[in-house]
Protein backbone atom coordinates (compact mmCIF):
# COMPACT_ATOMS: atom_id res chain seq x y z
CA UNK A 1 0.00 0.00 0.00
CA UNK A 2 1.28 3.67 -0.72
CA UNK A 3 1.21 6.14 1.99
CA UNK A 4 -1.78 7.72 1.01
CA UNK A 5 -3.85 3.88 1.78
CA UNK A 6 -4.68 2.98 -1.72
CA UNK A 7 -3.39 -0.02 -3.61
CA UNK A 8 -0.67 0.06 -6.35
CA UNK A 9 -1.47 -2.57 -9.28
CA UNK A 10 1.88 -4.14 -11.11
CA UNK A 11 2.05 -5.07 -14.48
CA UNK A 12 3.04 -8.40 -12.98
CA UNK A 13 -0.07 -8.73 -11.19
CA UNK A 14 -2.10 -7.50 -14.29
CA UNK A 15 -0.63 -10.32 -16.26
CA UNK A 16 -1.38 -12.90 -13.53
CA UNK A 17 -5.12 -11.39 -13.77
CA UNK A 18 -5.30 -11.72 -17.70
CA UNK A 19 -3.56 -14.78 -17.53
CA UNK A 20 -6.15 -16.65 -15.14
CA UNK A 21 -9.16 -14.85 -17.23
CA UNK A 22 -8.16 -16.33 -20.16
CA UNK A 23 -6.25 -19.27 -19.99
CA UNK A 24 -3.10 -17.88 -21.94
CA UNK A 25 0.31 -18.92 -20.55
CA UNK A 26 1.94 -15.60 -18.05
CA UNK A 27 4.64 -15.44 -21.05
CA UNK A 28 2.15 -14.82 -23.56
CA UNK A 29 0.39 -12.45 -21.63
CA UNK A 30 3.31 -10.68 -20.80
CA UNK A 31 4.93 -10.15 -24.37
CA UNK A 32 1.85 -9.14 -25.44
CA UNK A 33 0.87 -6.49 -22.62
CA UNK A 34 4.64 -5.48 -22.75
CA UNK A 35 4.29 -5.40 -27.21
CA UNK A 36 1.05 -3.04 -26.46
CA UNK A 37 3.23 -1.05 -24.67
CA UNK A 38 6.05 0.07 -26.34
CA UNK A 39 3.31 0.74 -29.57
CA UNK A 40 1.90 2.81 -27.31
CA UNK A 41 5.19 4.75 -26.57
CA UNK A 42 6.53 4.62 -29.83
CA UNK A 43 3.56 5.96 -31.22
CA UNK A 44 3.37 9.22 -29.15
CA UNK A 45 7.34 9.84 -29.75
CA UNK A 46 6.66 10.09 -33.60
CA UNK A 47 3.94 12.70 -32.13
CA UNK A 48 0.71 10.62 -33.36
CA UNK A 49 -2.57 10.64 -31.10
CA UNK A 50 -3.65 7.22 -29.56
CA UNK A 51 -7.16 7.03 -29.17
CA UNK A 52 -9.01 4.58 -27.34
CA UNK A 53 -12.86 4.96 -27.48
CA UNK A 54 -14.67 5.03 -24.25
CA UNK A 55 -11.23 4.32 -22.54
CA UNK A 56 -9.22 7.89 -23.19
CA UNK A 57 -7.02 9.75 -25.30
CA UNK A 58 -3.00 10.18 -25.34
CA UNK A 59 -1.21 13.07 -27.30
CA UNK A 60 1.73 15.16 -26.91
CA UNK A 61 1.40 18.85 -26.44
CA UNK A 62 4.40 21.01 -26.66
CA UNK A 63 5.25 23.46 -24.11
CA UNK A 64 6.82 26.57 -24.65
CA UNK A 65 9.97 27.35 -22.91
CA UNK A 66 9.00 29.49 -19.73
CA UNK A 67 10.80 31.45 -16.90
CA UNK A 68 10.31 30.17 -13.50
CA UNK A 69 11.89 30.78 -10.05
CA UNK A 70 13.58 28.54 -7.42
CA UNK A 71 10.97 28.66 -4.38
CA UNK A 72 13.64 27.89 -2.04
CA UNK A 73 16.39 30.12 -3.09
CA UNK A 74 14.18 33.00 -5.30
CA UNK A 75 16.48 32.29 -8.10
CA UNK A 76 14.94 32.84 -11.18
CA UNK A 77 15.60 30.06 -13.80
CA UNK A 78 14.87 29.08 -17.25
CA UNK A 79 12.76 26.15 -17.91
CA UNK A 80 13.26 24.84 -21.56
CA UNK A 81 10.64 23.97 -23.65
CA UNK A 82 9.38 20.33 -23.67
CA UNK A 83 7.04 17.55 -24.85
CA UNK A 84 4.87 16.09 -22.33
CA UNK A 85 2.15 13.45 -22.78
CA UNK A 86 -1.29 14.57 -22.14
CA UNK A 87 -4.09 11.99 -21.38
CA UNK A 88 -7.91 12.76 -21.83
CA UNK A 89 -10.18 10.49 -19.86
CA UNK A 90 -12.44 8.30 -21.81
CA UNK A 91 -16.85 8.40 -21.30
CA UNK A 92 -16.69 4.94 -19.49
CA UNK A 93 -13.67 5.26 -17.20
CA UNK A 94 -14.98 8.90 -16.35
CA UNK A 95 -18.22 6.84 -14.96
CA UNK A 96 -16.60 4.43 -13.46
CA UNK A 97 -13.65 6.40 -12.05
CA UNK A 98 -14.09 9.83 -11.78
CA UNK A 99 -18.16 9.94 -10.96
CA UNK A 100 -18.37 7.12 -8.58
CA UNK A 101 -18.03 7.69 -5.10
CA UNK A 102 -15.13 6.09 -3.18
CA UNK A 103 -15.64 2.54 -2.19
CA UNK A 104 -14.49 0.31 0.77
CA UNK A 105 -11.50 -1.12 0.33
CA UNK A 106 -12.34 -4.93 -0.57
CA UNK A 107 -11.96 -7.21 2.24
CA UNK A 108 -8.78 -9.09 0.76
CA UNK A 109 -7.02 -5.86 1.55
CA UNK A 110 -7.28 -4.21 4.74
CA UNK A 111 -8.37 -0.91 5.17
CA UNK A 112 -5.79 1.82 5.86
CA UNK A 113 -5.65 3.72 9.35
CA UNK A 114 -6.64 7.23 9.04
CA UNK A 115 -3.88 9.50 8.98
CA UNK A 116 -3.52 11.94 11.74
CA UNK A 117 -3.80 15.72 11.16
CA UNK A 118 -0.35 17.16 11.36
CA UNK A 119 0.45 19.17 14.71
CA UNK A 120 0.40 22.88 14.54
CA UNK A 121 4.02 24.03 16.16
CA UNK A 122 2.23 27.63 16.73
CA UNK A 123 -1.04 27.31 16.80
CA UNK A 124 -3.05 30.86 16.78
CA UNK A 125 -4.58 32.29 19.58
CA UNK A 126 -7.85 32.04 19.88
CA UNK A 127 -10.20 34.61 18.47
CA UNK A 128 -11.35 37.88 21.16
CA UNK A 129 -15.02 37.10 22.50
CA UNK A 130 -17.08 39.50 20.20
CA UNK A 131 -19.33 41.94 22.19
CA UNK A 132 -21.53 44.41 19.99
CA UNK A 133 -21.10 48.16 21.26
CA UNK A 134 -23.46 49.82 23.71
CA UNK A 135 -25.81 52.07 22.37
CA UNK A 136 -25.18 55.72 22.75
CA UNK A 137 -26.93 58.00 25.46
CA UNK A 138 -29.97 58.80 24.88
CA UNK A 139 -30.45 57.27 22.09
CA UNK A 140 -32.83 53.83 23.30
CA UNK A 141 -35.00 53.11 20.25
CA UNK A 142 -34.39 49.62 18.58
CA UNK A 143 -35.07 50.81 15.37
Amino acid sequence: MTPSGTHTTTKKELVNRIADRTGQTKVVVKEILQSFLDEIVDELALGHRLEFREFGVFEVRERRARRAQNPRTLEKVEVPAKRVVKFKVGRLMREKVCEQPLTPAPPDRPEAPEPAAPERRNPAPPAPERRDPPPPPGDRSPF
